[in-house]
């Protein structure tokens, strides 16, 4: 017994993943809640970052990977801002714990799918060097392009959290289409123009006048309201396009999972158009800025979800025992 408890911890030590998959099995919704953990938690820490850049809390700790030179932690001296920035840089240990126990996950589903487990490991490293890149944010001083940067790589990892999300739900077989090469590209055009919007909308963030902290921060040297003008007009591009995608989908009888998601799309763009009106003309109230924010997140899983919609991957059927026919009683 001493012997084979030194060789599990061995093992464990050597391989954890492989230690901890021979030993347990995940049940598909299990695995599913582990994927859709960590989407929401990449979706929280982008709004808990506008929340730091919001409250003028983007230098409340003034370093990193400390948050001042003598404390790793916020100290009572650095009050509010302190508080809110050293939160935030513990919502990404958060965030690294569900993207762990996704990768955990996917790498003890049997049969081992390793593609999904790829998915994860993606996510982590992608964490690891948005992580890296919020501390040089923080060094150059909320330079706004950095802000920027760090920003579109979050979009980058909450794609690839949103196609885990759906990889976990089906099977591993080749994709099948579901409509023709016009539609794709239509979609592909939609992709591509909506994130052109979510890449001039960061522009407006580094011009505008929410910079992150009350000190002197550099600003993108351009009017603000010209660069949300070019905003609003990709947005609308981005709208009339979806719409003209039902119409297609609606014309050649696509499936019901495209017109689904498609709808789903159009009405996150109505909400979030709503928003970025609202914000405009309120002068950017704070709460308004935030919840665009969050909508940003929302329509770009939607894209996703609607690229996704157009093919299948059939799960594999499940080996379920043969049932054994009832005995026919004897006839009297």
């Amino acid at each position: 017994m001493p012997n084979e408890n030194r060789g599990g911890v061995a093992g464990f030590v050597r391989n954890p993943l492989a230690f901890i998959a021979e030993r347990w099995t995940p049940s598909q919704r299990m695995l599913q809640r582990a994927v859709i953990a960590s989407l929401v938690m990449n979706v929280v820490i982008v709004v808990t970052g506008g929340a730091v850049r919001l409250t003028g809390s983007g230098l409340g700790c003034p370093t990193w990977p400390k948050c001042t030179d003598d404390s790793l932690t916020a100290t009572a001296e650095m009050g509010f801002h302190g508080v809110i920035e050293f939160g935030n840089r513990l919502l990404a240990y958060v965030l690294c714990a569900a993207v762990g126990w996704a990768i955990i996950a996917a790498r003890s589903t049997k049969p081992h799918r390793r593609s999904l487990t790829r998915l994860g490991w993606l996510q982590f490293w992608l964490v690891m060097s948005n992580a890296v890149l919020g501390g040089i944010v923080v060094l150059v001083g909320l330079n706004p392009y950095t802000v920027a940067a760090h920003f579109l790589l979050s979009t980058t990892l909450i794609s690839v959290a949103t196609v885990m999300w759906q990889r976990a739900r089906e099977g591993d077989a080749a994709p099948r289409p579901l409509v023709g090469k016009a539609v794709r590209q239509l979609v592909w055009f939609l992709t591509v123009a909506a994130g052109l919007l979510i890449a001039v909308g960061t522009v407006v963030t580094g011009a505008g006048p929410h910079a992150g902290d009350s000190s002197e921060v550099h600003r993108i040297p351009l009017n603000w309201e010209d660069v949300s003008k070019l905003h609003a007009v990709l947005a609308w591009v981005v709208v009339s396009l979806t719409f003209a995608l039902w119409f297609v989908l609606k014309a050649v009888d696509a499936p019901p999972g495209p017109l689904r998601r498609t709808r789903d799309l159009f009405l996150v763009l109505l909400g979030q158009g709503a928003i970025g009106y609202v914000q405009y003309f309120t002068d950017l109230p704070e709460v308004l800025v935030a919840a665009h924010m969050l909508g940003s997140c929302l329509v770009w899983i939607a894209i996703i979800r609607v690229l996704l919609s157009l093919r299948e991957r059939p799960a594999p059927a499940l080996d379920l025992p043969a049932q054994q026919d009832a005995p026919v009683p004897a006839a009297r």
